[in-house]
């Protein structure tokens, strides 16, 4: 995990700790500096997940097999889509951890 700037640095935002989260180093680095992103089902313009003021239940669930997030809203598809949270590698170790029945996560 790495600490991500929910604001961007570059885009006026600060280091407190109501900026900040953590994040998987994938995720993290394809944001970039990113805010915003387009929802791939209706293609529009929205903010990404901010998971200080949102509930994670409320825009992403899970695949039946639990390898795939998959988006409720416009805001959870453009983030799934912006952060690539259903790239190639995480799909392989979420695949695992299914099988060891540490995935996916109940809350």
């Amino acid at each position: 995990m790495t600490f991500d700037h929910i604001q961007p640095v570059s885009k006026g935002g600060e280091t407190t700790f109501e900026n900040l989260c953590l994040a998987c180093r994938s995720c993290n680095e394809f944001k970039s500096d990113s805010t915003e992103a387009t929802d791939p089902l209706t293609g529009e313009i929205v903010p990404l997940f901010n998971p200080r003021t949102q509930r994670w239940l409320d825009y992403f669930g899970w695949s039946p097999d639990g390898t795939r997030i998959e988006g409720l809203n416009a805001v959870g598809r453009a983030t799934i889509v912006c952060l690539r949270m259903n790239n190639p590698v995480i799909i392989v170790a979420r695949s695992r951890w299914t099988l060891g029945g540490w995935h996916p996560p109940t809350d």
